[in-house]
């Protein structure tokens, strides 16, 4: 059975590789500053005009590398969140996660009068104080004496966090100036605006730590997906483990939406058709998640940046028009 599950990985892993460098190529060639498909490899090999030169090495290679790298936290994040609370609608979004990042940059970003670029390594460490902050507010409202932290309860306390968040991103806008509120307003709608190389190098050393200790975790995540009575029995600090691993969801999730603005249901999304394609065990689907959360993310900024020829969709609605109907479909199924 376990070689099956290899086999299978294996499989879809090559096939889903394809698509999301199909994805990436496709999000070179399109869009308003462009390179033709052709011209990508020669200007590549340093063969391209000055104009290809530009476009592809300055604007669109940073662009969807940062998406790529966004997108895959996103998704890891969505799947350690799903496992710790054992509940398959957990998404760093929805449970307050990202909104607590995002109340710590607008604040960040209205102390240094909206000067965020050359703020791109310090933004996912203001982003992760912020969610972390949010998160073990969560965690300590839904933490009962004796019973541990309910999963049900974490969510629901964490919608509530969330709810209360966005109604703080309201206040901070209203009292904000203009200029200063279409920022926060593209922040909200998921707008990615952090496309050049240092903010892609300020996302590298969360990726970087976080994802061997999180592959290195996956027969835990196995565990904590079972009953707490066969984790207890199993000889598995639960309340430990789970606060390590929220913690470094938490860290994932933060540093991505620093950057890429409110873009929620990648961590929805991405472990639930990797899981539907190659089994619940981590070992197998975490490697397909972060392809599948990097290619959800890459798509929905080419459509958004095509779909409209006169103005640009930000990627986090985009997005939600696919996640929303999921999400209500999960939801469906899981009642």
């Amino acid at each position: 059975m376990f070689k099956d599950g290899r086999k299978k990985q294996r499989k879809w892993l090559i096939l889903w590789l394809i698509v999301t460098l199909f994805i990436f190529v496709m999000g070179i060639s399109l869009g308003a500053a462009s390179v033709s498909i052709d011209r990508i490899i020669p200007t590549l090999l340093g063969d391209g005009s000055f104009k290809e030169s530009f476009v592809l090495f300055s604007v669109r290679l940073p662009r969807m590398f940062v998406l790529a790298a966004a997108g895959m936290a996103l998704a890891l994040a969505g799947a350690v969140l799903q496992g710790v609370t054992r509940n398959d609608l957990a998404d760093p979004g929805m449970i307050g996660i990202s909104a607590g990042a995002g109340v710590g940059i607008t604040i960040f970003y209205l102390l240094v009068k909206g000067d965020l670029p050359h703020f791109a390594y310090v933004l996912p460490a203001v982003g992760f104080c912020s969610a972390l902050l949010t998160a073990l507010s969560i965690y300590f409202f839904s933490y009962q004496r004796n019973k541990g932290v309910h999963p049900v309860q974490f969510i629901l306390v964490g919608v509530g966090v969330a709810s209360a968040l966005s109604g703080v991103m309201m206040v901070l806008i209203s009292s904000a100036e203009r200029s200063d509120v279409q920022f926060i307003a593209q922040w909200l709608a998921g707008n990615v605006w952090g496309t050049d190389w240092p903010f892609f190098w300020a996302l590298v050393p969360w990726l970087v730590l976080g994802i061997p200790y999180i592959f290195y975790k996956a027969n835990v995540l196995n565990v904590l997906a079972m009953t707490e009575q066969t984790a207890v029995g199993l000889g598995m600090n639960i309340g430990r483990e789970r606060l390590r691993l929220l913690i470094v969801a938490v860290a994932l999730a933060a540093a991505a939406v620093s950057i890429t603005g409110g873009v929620a249901f990648i961590g929805l999304m991405a472990p639930h058709i990797a899981k539907q394609l190659v089994g619940p065990r981590y070992q197998f689907f975490l490697p397909l998640t972060l392809l599948i959360g990097a290619s959800l993310l890459m798509l929905a900024d080419t459509i958004g940046r095509v779909a409209i020829a006169s103005a640009t969709v930000p990627a986090g609605i985009v997005v939600a028009f696919i996640g929303a109907p999921y999400f209500l479909y999960l939801l469906r199924k899981n009642v």
